[in-house]
């Protein structure tokens, strides 16, 4: 018997809230909430090359801190499946399941570039 091997694609549904970025409109003004989002954006990039680079250096502690700072900024820009994920991290790790973080990592990854990706296309289109 010849098996067939079946190859996964692994996509992640992202999105931004808009109604949180129209409270960040409303609050700050247009270039209030633009300079907000796009150093959010910056953070949130550095954020996610320093949880990858924590968690093959096995660090643990660091991550699950960053993993809690990565989740509050990704909310307060209405990246809400960012924000979730990287809560998840936090989970997988005080759980001590080494199996469910690198899976919640790699996932954060796809997710993390997903969304910031699409906040830039947003950012290009209202220009």
């Amino acid at each position: 018997m010849v098996g067939k091997v079946l190859c996964l694609s692994q996509r992640e549904q992202v999105g931004v809230d808009p109604l949180r970025l129209d409270q960040l409109y409303g609050q700050l003004g247009e270039s209030g909430a633009e300079e907000v989002i796009c150093r959010a954006m910056e953070e949130l990039a550095l954020r996610l090359t320093r949880a990858e680079r924590l968690f093959r250096q096995g660090d643990l502690a660091e991550l699950r801190k960053g993993a809690r700072g990565l989740a509050a900024i990704a909310d307060q820009i209405g990246m809400t499946g960012l924000s979730l994920v990287a809560a998840d991290v936090k989970t997988c790790i005080d759980a001590g399941d080494p199996v469910a973080l690198a899976a919640v990592i790699a996932r954060l990854m796809r997710m993390g570039e997903g969304s910031l990706t699409e906040v830039w296309d947003m950012q290009d289109l209202s220009l």
